[in-house]
């Protein structure tokens, strides 16, 4: 019983204690709030200098402190940048021109700088401000970028770490390519890696998380993570047949992988093939040999090679073609080939169908002549000498008669 009621003295007394506390917490925060203006705001760089090697990324966070009792709205731009440099302001996702930030809390975006190919190195100056929505708190900050010569350690990666596992993929200039690419994060906490790619001019090369459809710009991973991503590549229309490097790589902060994928492409195969002058009819006669010429264009990206012809005729016609076969026809060029078509000896007068198929490496196309049998001129000579004979005869019938 004695030691219940030494308990519940002490219950009380921790329980006054505690009520004190939160009492003498509350008159500090509220003397605390009185001694805050009622605005204001400041804006500070992380790093207002750094020093970097060259082609180094550059990203920093960009701090606004709200120091006052009311809400602001900030317009934050870069108003100068120097020259062979792309910079901007992001969070994890966007692109920012504006920041809230509460009374009493501190907001962060990152300020982002990527150098082009073969910067110098040398000192280049940013310079990133900022202002309230009604322009009464103006602020700027320098940001000072020393770029120093390339070293060993610059080409190495740090903190994150690119691997695919089939880096060189194969096939036509209309296709689309798909690369896994697994980013395995070294950092010991979490980050935000920002994706890049760097291919040739006119291709469009995009992230996707692994089995989904939506691109993404970014990759949030927890410390040591590793997460597969797709890079999805699309040739430009008029990309010739070759190899094309491309270089992806993530960053966040000083951490950064690169990692080299490459697409090998064989070009576009088609065939088009027609005549000059569009017409696709010809006249010929029984035995005899009737002649018309068409062309065949390799209408694809790549070399088209043995290209061979075939015909589907009538039965006892015989249909050739001069060359027999074209050997290789480069992308966007032509041939000319006759086409000789000899009907039967004893084909009825009327139109029949003749069609050529022209098959090539990995493209074909089939083409139509309609033919027209017509009667032979003999037989139009032998009707004429008959016409002549009758009407020779009636007259001299009419003769007879006329005498008697």
């Amino acid at each position: 019983m004695k030691f219940l009621k030494t308990g519940h003295v002490w219950f009380k007394i921790s329980l006054l204690a505690m009520t004190l506390m939160l009492i003498f917490s509350l008159s500090y925060a509220k003397e605390e709030d009185r001694d805050r203006p009622a605005r204001s705001i400041i804006m500070a760089a992380e790093y207002p200098g750094v020093e970097v090697p060259v082609e180094e990324d550059v990203s920093m966070d960009i701090i606004f402190h709200n120091k006052g009792k009311t809400d602001e709205n900030v317009q934050v731009w870069i108003s100068e940048k120097p020259d062979g440099w792309k910079a901007k302001i992001k969070t994890y996702r966007f692109t920012v021109t504006g920041v809230h930030v509460p009374s009493g809390d501190d907001k962060t975006l990152t300020f982002e700088a990527q150098p082009d190919k073969g910067l110098q190195p040398g000192e280049y100056k940013f310079r990133v401000e900022a202002k309230t929505q009604d322009g009464k708190f103006e602020m700027g900050q320098d940001i000072v970028v020393i770029v120093t010569g390339a070293t060993e350690e610059a080409e190495e990666d740090r903190g994150v770490k690119l691997t695919t596992s089939y880096p060189v993929i194969r096939g036509p200039s209309d296709a689309t390519f798909e690369f896994s690419v697994d980013v395995n994060s070294k950092l010991d906490k979490d980050a935000v890696f920002d994706l890049f790619a760097q291919g040739p001019k006119g291709w469009d090369i995009n992230f996707k998380p692994a089995y989904e459809t939506k691109y993404i710009s970014s990759l949030r991973l927890k410390a040591n993570q590793n997460q597969s991503i797709a890079v999805e590549v699309k040739p430009a229309m008029t990309a010739a047949a070759g190899e094309y490097p491309i270089n992806i790589r993530v960053s966040s902060g000083d951490a950064k992988g690169e990692a080299q994928i490459a697409v090998i492409l064989t070009g576009t195969y088609g065939l088009e093939v027609g005549t000059p002058d569009g017409l696709l009819s010809l006249d010929a006669r029984q035995g005899k040999p009737a002649n018309m010429s068409f062309y065949v264009k390799n209408s694809g990206s790549a070399t088209n090679h043995d290209i061979k012809f075939m015909s589907f005729k009538p039965e006892n016609w015989k249909v050739e073609f001069k060359p027999e076969k074209i050997d290789s026809i480069e992308a966007g060029d032509l041939k000319q080939v006759e086409l000789i078509i000899t009907p039967f000896d004893d084909a009825l007068v009327g139109d029949y169908s003749v069609s050529v198929n022209v098959e090539g490496e990995k493209a074909s196309k089939v083409i139509e002549f309609r033919t027209t049998v017509k009667a032979s001129a003999v037989w139009g000579w032998i009707g004429i000498g008959i016409i002549v004979v009758v009407i020779g005869g009636l007259l001299g019938l009419f003769r007879w008669l006329g005498r008697r």
